[in-house]
């Protein structure tokens, strides 16, 4: 008992303030407006741009690269398998996006590590964020403790040191080793757009026809009110309205609800979903919402690079400075590498415009990957054409021409040539 009581005061949880979303403002949960996530997490804009970010980082290619003596990153020779099938259930994309996911709806990754006899993380297992918990000791040694999980073969409760788990965060607002999703800012617009579609639902369900109040001539007495009342909400609400109803005595039907054009439900609903999309930083033309940038139509790249810069690249490169310090990579000289060039590729035009463009600083087989194509015999020298001179050349020329030396006998192998152009522009 006493060990268990000096272990709690040793370790003391991270402050999770902001962690878990109750209220979207002070007094919110008083008027019944609360942010749950898990509803949030329903909400069109919300889930599709979770998605979005999550698939288009997981269809990258993720592997191993090295620097060669010339400084230049290139693909490691062999490729360890746990960049391939990082555990038993899961593919390199399942990964990644579960890695992702759990980021956007958490703020917080936990991947554990599994070791072979020799020491080696030969497996990692993306964890449930609501099942771990960080830990900070006296002395600034940081834990974390895990629940059970069974999947990532955890049958008890355990607390794990740091070098075991791979912990990827972001938006530590109140804690560095506490993330925070973008629910947090992003929440209260969801809800109201849950709001305005279960509003409209209900609207149409009734017929479209909104509701109102029967008002009549005189006074009416309580056992009429809850008579008169029970009987309308049975046979012309629901999946009676539309149903003509006769009206005595003087009654009418006054309509209460505004109409949806008056409370600009669709304007409401477009300004939620904007909102979402700005808060995890994805263009909203990108989930269907409104139309991309019209000076950017004529290129494809032009816009797949804005969202690079904008919404995946902190994502990516997260990604890798937390792979290379898991499985220990010093990411100077080895390291994971997200190969962004599927994200970034270009519309077929403009690939061979740079492929064409790039003559005198890449080899013909080295273009020619670029687009796809295997490569030829003789396709790994740069060219040039021939009346490409070098600064050398030149300079020593021109120091030759200061000095007064006599200039070099002409190449009459080029002057041939250049009479046979002129014979033949004379013949067309």
């Amino acid at each position: 008992m006493a060990r268990k009581r000096r272990r709690q005061k040793a370790l003391s949880p991270a402050p999770s303030r902001g962690w878990r979303i109750l209220e979207s403002y002070l007094g919110a949960w008083q008027q019944d407006v609360e942010v749950k996530r898990d509803s949030v997490l329903a909400f069109h804009a919300d889930f599709a741009c979770r998605t979005l970010i999550a698939s288009d980082i997981a269809k990258l290619g993720l592997r191993l690269v090295k620097k060669d003596k010339d400084g230049i990153w290139t693909e490691a020779p062999r490729q360890p398998a746990i960049l391939r099938k990082p555990n038993h259930f899961q593919n390199r994309i399942q990964f990644i996006e579960s890695w992702v996911l759990s980021k956007l709806q958490a703020g917080n990754t936990y991947a554990l590590k599994r070791r072979d006899g020799k020491g080696k993380v030969d497996a990692l297992y993306i964890l449930d964020p609501n099942l771990v918990t960080p830990l900070v000791a006296d002395s600034g040694d940081i834990f974390y403790e895990l629940n059970t999980d069974s999947l990532a073969g955890l049958p008890q409760q355990v607390v794990v040191p740091a070098s075991e788990i791979i912990h990827d965060r972001f938006n530590t607002f109140f804690h560095p080793l506490v993330g925070l999703s973008p629910i947090f800012a992003g929440g209260l617009a969801a809800m109201q757009g849950l709001t305005i579609q279960k509003d409209s639902t209900v609207f149409f369900q009734n017929g479209a026809r909104p509701s109102g109040i029967l008002t009549g001539p005189g006074n009416i007495s309580d056992t009429d009110e809850q008579r008169l009342a029970k009987s309308w909400n049975e046979n012309f609400s629901g999946k009676n309205s539309g149903k003509i109803a006769v009206l005595g005595s003087g009654l009418k039907f006054e309509v209460m609800s505004s109409k949806a054009v008056d409370a600009q439900l669709i304007e409401q609903l477009r300004w939620t979903t904007t909102v979402v999309c700005s808060v995890y930083h994805v263009p909203p033309y990108k989930i269907g919402i409104g139309e991309a940038p019209k000076y950017a139509t004529s290129s494809v790249q032009s816009l797949n690079i804005d969202y690079f810069e904008t919404c995946l690249q902190i994502l990516i490169e997260a990604i890798e400075a937390c792979l290379d310090e898991g499985l220990d990579y010093n990411g100077v000289s080895i390291g994971t590498e997200i190969d962004v060039d599927g994200l970034l590729r270009m519309d077929t035009a403009t690939q061979f415009d740079v492929v064409q463009k790039s003559k005198g600083t890449t080899t013909l087989n080295e273009a020619r990957r670029r687009v796809n194509l295997v490569p030829v015999e003789g396709g790994d020298t740069i060219y040039l054409q021939q009346q490409d001179h070098s600064l050398a050349a030149i300079a020593a020329r021109d120091a030759a021409l200061i000095a007064g030396e006599p200039e070099p006998e002409p190449d009459m192998t080029v002057q041939t040539n250049a009479a046979l152009v002129e014979i033949f522009k004379g013949l067309r």
